[in-house]
């Protein structure tokens, strides 16, 4: 457990959910680098635990699923001029889940883009949802099968395809693929949207910098603490209440201080990458 007093830990973790580096934070909070790092994956692992205990039985309808790329160590182009290397280094993708209505983030997943990542992204987000949900998804494979799996015929599904020229998006092709879904409802602008906050909030999602994790467990950790943070603690500027109020969830919303607390009381993680929610 990490000794700090409340209100360094406090300092740590703002530090970190405003999007300022591991280094960064170390000199403001005026702590060790590993320190930083120590608070982070015990606040990430104890987020992921919270959020996959409270995140059921959930009323939305709609849902968008995206991925967003990131790197562990170095990019994949890079590893082979690599001697030294974690065997987990490479490019890493966050699968996200968002409810279009409530702006939840139900689930989401680190991995690869493969057909079992996204099978298994697919299953949890299937054991949350309390009604049939109408899925939009880009064109990347995997998602038709593991569609296909979690779901069955139990969801109106839903691929946009975009064509590309001249480095611009020319049109975008709607093919449905179950069900009967409402086109004025397919879209995955929200979860791009949300996207972007990733980038902009978290320091190791940012592009054509050295700042992307070292380690796996590092990564996961970020992701578990800033969906926490997105779901419970911040006030979406669209539903003026947090997402987490909006769907039923709470009646409450959190702060920073909730999150530190988490830590004393967390059980130890079934997944040593905190890639469920």
């Amino acid at each position: 457990m990490n000794v700090l007093p409340a209100a360094k830990r406090e300092l740590v973790l703002r530090c970190l959910l405003d999007g300022a580096s591991i280094r960064a934070t170390a000199r403001i909070a005026d702590v060790a680098k590993g320190t930083v790092l120590k608070l982070l994956v015990d606040v990430g692992r104890a987020s992921a635990a919270y959020q996959d205990r409270m995140l059921r039985d959930l009323p939305c309808r709609r849902i968008e699923v995206d991925e967003i790329w990131s790197s562990i160590y170095a990019k994949k182009a890079h590893l082979s001029r690599l001697k030294r290397r974690p065997a987990d280094a490479g490019d890493v993708w966050t699968w996200v889940a968002l409810c279009a209505d409530t702006k939840l983030v139900p689930t989401w997943r680190v991995g690869d883009r493969t057909l079992e990542t996204a099978a298994e992204f697919m299953t949890d987000l299937q054991g949350r949802l309390r009604h049939r949900v109408q899925l939009t998804s880009d064109q990347s494979e995997p998602y038709i099968d593991a569609v296909d799996f979690a779901f069955g015929r139990d969801v109106d599904y839903t691929m946009l395809q975009k064509t590309v020229r001249d480095d611009r998006i020319a049109g975008v092709y709607a093919t449905h693929l179950q069900g009967r879904a409402r086109p004025e409802s397919v879209s995955t602008s929200l979860v791009e949207r949300n996207n972007l906050t990733m980038r902009m909030n978290m320091r190791r999602f940012t592009r054509a910098t050295n700042a992307f994790s070292k380690k796996v467990e590092n990564h996961a950790a970020a992701v578990a603490l800033h969906f926490m943070h997105y779901n419970f603690c911040r006030v979406h500027e669209t539903i003026r209440v947090t997402p987490a109020m909006e769907a039923g969830v709470t009646d409450t919303m959190l702060d920073v201080d909730f999150i530190v607390t988490l830590v004393e009381d967390a059980m130890p993680a079934e997944d040593a990458h905190f890639q469920r929610p």
